[in-house]
């Protein structure tokens, strides 16, 4: 019998063109990096802790952990990651461990984590019931009084790149982003094969909708990016040391308003057990 695919092929596709190994060391992804470092170290209260990184990718959030001394768990369905995570992993002298699997079937028991971060599967599922298993299996293995992390991208996100680069032109594009915004379904059209393959797209409501219902208390939102990065001269300001401190301080100001978060291309939901 064969064995039915972790992830849909349109995904795999996309992750073994694009480099998910060199994304966050440069352009914007430098920044991603450093400020969802930032936003997961805020949810840290103690020394040593028991973390779940789900889709945790090559390996990168799950390396700094374990330099920070916590017992970490990668979990990643894409076969290109793990090899790269393993490397990672190897090179430590606190390893993180790294397993094939996906979201809605975590191979750990009953109240194991102190913290879970779902960082690929919110918008990889576009079937609701996909994220909310993957939420009940977080919750499940998470101990009483643990934290979830969720990360997720803007139903806002296509649209408002487009507006700025002028892709919205495109009628592919804008179909694209129709579908959105109105349904949260994204799927890259054809002529732009670079943009990420199949996904969801949140409004910030629903993401706590989804979290909400399974019975599990509400910390905050957050903007990932914030609307900082709309300045014009975001890459010089971020590296110039008077400049970024003020967008920095505007990106604080701003980071629990939900009324902003639509102009942030990613933000974080943060839950309590």
């Amino acid at each position: 019998m064969k064995r039915k695919p972790l992830i849909s092929k349109e995904l795999d596709d996309f992750y073994n063109k694009a480099s998910e190994e060199t994304r966050l060391e440069k352009g914007m992804g430098i920044f991603e990096f450093e400020r969802i470092k930032e936003l997961i170290q805020l949810h840290i209260s103690k020394p040593n802790l028991i973390i779940i990184d789900v889709g945790g990718g090559t390996g990168k959030y799950s390396e700094w952990l374990a330099k920070n001394n916590h017992t970490v768990h990668l979990i990643e369905p894409v076969v290109k990651h793990i090899k790269l995570a393993e490397k990672r992993a190897n090179k430590l002298n606190n390893p993180f461990s790294v397993t094939k699997g996906i979201a809605q079937k975590l191979p750990y028991k009953n109240e194991f984590a102190d913290l879970i971060i779902l960082h690929g599967p919110l918008y990889h599922l576009q079937n609701r019931e996909d994220r909310i298993s993957a939420i009940l299996e977080a919750k499940r293995v998470l101990k009483k009084g643990g934290i979830i992390l969720g990360f997720a991208i803007n139903a806002t996100a296509s649209t408002v790149v487009g507006l700025m680069n002028g892709m919205i032109h495109a009628n592919s594009f804008f179909e694209m982003c129709k579908q959105e915004l109105t349904t949260g379904i994204h799927n890259a059209p054809k002529d732009f094969p670079f943009l990420l393959a199949d996904a969801f797209y949140h409004k910030p409501q629903e993401l706590k909708e989804e979290f909400l219902e399974q019975d599990l208390e509400f910390i905050n939102l957050f903007a990932v990016e914030g609307m900082i990065w709309l300045d014009n001269e975001y890459f010089a300001n971020m590296l110039d040391k008077k400049k970024s401190k003020t967008l920095k301080a505007l990106q604080n100001l701003t980071q629990n308003d939900e009324y902003l978060l639509p102009f942030s291309p990613h933000m974080m939901i943060a839950v309590k057990k």
